[in-house]
């Protein structure tokens, strides 16, 4: 890897990283029910990937910049696994089993929504 997509991954990561931030600690929303931050974080990566994937790009350095660095700064999966992990300690298996079961599902249906409308409008 050469120093120019060094600096590319760089500064998409401290976009995905501000922005993460951002929403972690300044974002409520309540449907009902207690939606972790850090979920609300992934749905919109996996959106965002799921654009991203149908606009197929082939350039290498809009690749590096938006997947290895903007998304891959910007989704939790670490602090996704360290909620289940905190929810095990604390003896909550069903929300723990909710939790996964919302990420994921959520997680994939935000990725589909996102390519399905890209490929409406291509």
């Amino acid at each position: 890897m050469d120093i120019n997509s060094i600096i590319i991954v760089l500064f998409g990561s401290s976009f995905g990283l501000i922005l993460r931030i951002f929403i972690q600690n300044n974002l409520k929303i309540n449907l009902g029910f207690n939606i972790q931050n850090t979920s609300i974080v992934n749905f919109i990566a996996s959106f965002f990937l799921g654009i991203l994937v149908a606009l197929n790009f082939i350039h290498n350095k809009i690749l590096l910049l938006s997947y290895a660095g903007f998304l891959g700064s910007f989704s939790t999966f670490s602090s996704f696994i360290y909620q289940l992990f905190v929810l095990l300690q604390q003896g909550k298996l069903m929300r723990l089993f909710f939790h996964y079961i919302e990420a994921i599902i959520l997680s994939f249906c935000c990725f589909y929504l996102g390519y399905y409308l890209m490929q409406i409008f291509k």
